[in-house]
């Protein structure tokens, strides 16, 4: 439970882990492996068994790849990682560490000759990832051929982490809000007029949410690892291992599916394809061995997962949930950062203190399941490392002058937080105070921000920069994205960023966060979670207009405001914003903390 500090890999040792895959690449008879970041669900986050990225190139990022040929070797990531991939890697070992993903076809047809082969594991690349990469390699004469056992799992050895089965337990109706019978009913809906006879459900943040359980198999995020058939009528079907069955469990899913030992999924999925029927399967998330398995494309269809649009609209309970999850995680926040105001500077406080001290607030909440990921507490320049994750190496004290960014969360069983406030510790200096400034216009700008139906993140995500942009500044994530209800800290298919192509709809849970990240010297992120409100017509309009709710109740830091640059909409919207966060917020908090919390909501 919680966060571990154990200290990277040492970057250097992966140059006898590469010796021995490429041996064992010989024996394959391939001339290049792909090693993702990736299990067999595609989810953001993995158990220590399936961290073969990080193992192998002491890479701990959430998302990247790597690819090894018979001389070279390269780990390819996306923006927010630039940095990180640079500092966890050895660079003697591996080409240019920080390529871009899109990169990757591109290295392998520039350093492979025509005629080669690219092994990888059909477990760990989607359908499509798959589909696009064959067609760019196959038109440079390269074919991917999929491997029956992972080459990585080979070096690895005894030495890789077991599979511990956790527990499965039941999400009470009252923090559900609906009964899983009538979420399957309106899922198996969507099929029938898909023209699909079964899905096949892949992410385990899907299965939790449709049938009603939650589990363990991950770090930091409730799911249990399984798979379902779900056919248009009829009972579902669930792979699970059976340990992780309780007799409550046990119970609660004899009357929802057929429970089936995972071993059974490939023989299920050929009696459908032996029957004809037709499978819908989300080819951005279901790994390759699904296409393989069930063979000809008139077997299945691609369609996205039918649990994402229905569990991104949270219903009145899990909303409910939410508002109260916000309102102990706030508190819990008040608590931390009034002792961190008190103490820094005063006392020798390093990054894992801070770590420690939040869990601990969050833990007296006595409603902690568990942190809803690793604690980012980035002091100085860690604090530019966009998903630094602090370690007994890599630990700073906090040093005055500097800023910490601390991004966290926690699990609840009435709903997931994510929280990223930035604060100074002594006096900040201008330049610090006018970035802070910036990303704090451009956070408000999303939360002011009214929309008419069929709005998309990308349409809302320059409203975050333009700030920025005026300065000649950016930031290279998106802007938000979306939220689980005691589920994913991350979850789709909603996000505020330049790739948000669903348009948002009322009970969308996001996250708004823009940041600045000055490399070598510090980074600035603000972060609250927003519900999208029903849409209505504003005074003096003509048209609907939905709107975001600020679920979050944490205060900005004010030493950080540079008010000459706010306008004084912006300036009423902060005095607001602190005002709600007094009242719901004061009776909830001790005395030292509410003398604080009162000082830093006074208007500006």
């Amino acid at each position: 439970m919680y966060q571990t500090f154990e200290q990277p890999a040492d970057p250097t040792a992966a140059k006898d882990k590469l010796t021995d895959l490429r041996r064992v690449m010989r024996a394959a008879n391939v001339d290049a492996y792909l090693v993702p970041r990736a299990d067999a669900h595609q989810g953001e986050y993995v158990a220590a068994r399936s961290e073969r990225l990080k193992w192998l190139t002491g890479f701990s990022g959430s998302a990247g790849a790597a690819v090894i040929t018979t001389r070279k070797a390269a780990v390819f990531v996306d923006g927010r990682y630039t940095v990180q991939v640079g500092l966890e890697t050895d660079a003697s070992l591996f080409d240019a560490p920080g390529l871009a993903r899109s990169k990757l076809v591109p290295w392998l047809t520039d350093t492979l000759k025509a005629g080669a082969t690219v092994g990888f594991d059909p477990w760990l690349v989607t359908i499509s990832d798959f589909e696009r990469m064959n067609r760019e390699l196959a038109a440079a004469s390269i074919r991917m051929k999929p491997l029956a056992r992972n080459l990585v799992d080979q070096v690895w050895g005894i030495d890789r982490p077991v599979d511990a089965a956790q527990p499965i337990t039941v999400q009470p109706l009252k923090y559900a809000g609906e009964p899983a019978e009538d979420k399957i009913a309106r899922v198996q809906a969507t099929l029938k007029d898909s023209g699909a006879d079964y899905a096949v459900l892949t992410q385990p943040d899907s299965i939790a949410w449709l049938l009603n359980i939650r589990g363990g198999d991950i770090p930091h995020t409730p799911v249990p690892l399984a798979f379902v058939i779900l056919p248009a009528t009829n009972k579902p079907e669930l792979f699970i291992t059976a340990d992780k069955l309780t007799t409550e469990s046990k119970t609660h899913l004899k009357a929802l599916v057929k429970v089936q030992p995972p071993e059974r999924l490939r023989d299920r999925l050929r009696a459908c394809k032996q029957k004809n029927k037709v499978a819908r399967i989300d080819t951005t998330s279901a790994a390759y061995w699904f296409a393989r398995t069930l063979g000809a494309r008139k077997n299945y269809v691609s369609g996205r997962d039918p649990c994402l649009p229905l569990k991104a609209i949270k219903n009145t309970a899990e909303i409910r949930g939410s508002r109260n999850a916000h309102l102990r995680d706030g508190a819990a926040l008040v608590q931390f950062l009034a002792w961190l105001d008190a103490e820094a500077g005063k006392t020798e406080i390093d990054e894992i203190t801070v770590v420690k001290k939040l869990e601990a607030c969050r833990a007296e909440t006595k409603a902690l399941k568990e942190i809803s990921f690793d604690t980012i507490s980035g002091s100085g320049p860690n604090g530019a490392i966009v998903h630094y994750r602090v370690s007994a190496a890599s630990n700073r004290k906090l040093k005055r002058g500097e800023l910490l960014l601390v991004d966290s969360g926690a699990q609840y069983i009435d709903g997931t937080t994510d929280v990223t406030r930035t604060v100074a510790i002594g006096r900040p200096s201008p330049d610090m105070r006018t970035h802070y400034t910036l990303v704090l216009k451009g956070h408000i700008a999303i939360a002011r921000t009214q929309f008419p139906k069929g709005t998309r993140g990308v349409d809302l995500d320059p409203f975050a920069r333009r700030a920025l942009w005026q300065h000649g500044l950016d930031y290279d994530h998106g802007t938000g994205h979306g939220i689980g209800s005691y589920l994913s800290v991350h979850e789709g298919p909603q996000s505020i960023s330049r790739a948000g192509m669903v348009a948002l709809e009322p009970g969308m849970i996001l996250s708004n966060e823009p940041g600045y990240y000055k490399e070598g010297a510090y980074g600035i992120r603000i972060e609250n979670l927003v519900l999208v409100k029903d849409a209505r017509i504003p005074k003096g309009g003509e048209r609907p207009m939905m709107s975001f709710e600020s679920l979050t109740l944490v205060p900005f830091d004010r030493r950080l405001i540079d008010q000459s640059l706010l306008s004084a909409d912006e300036a009423n919207w902060i005095n607001a914003y602190h005002k709600t966060v007094l009242d719901r917020l004061t009776d909830r908090v001790p005395g030292e903390a509410r003398r604080w919390l009162t000082e830093e909501t006074k208007p500006l």
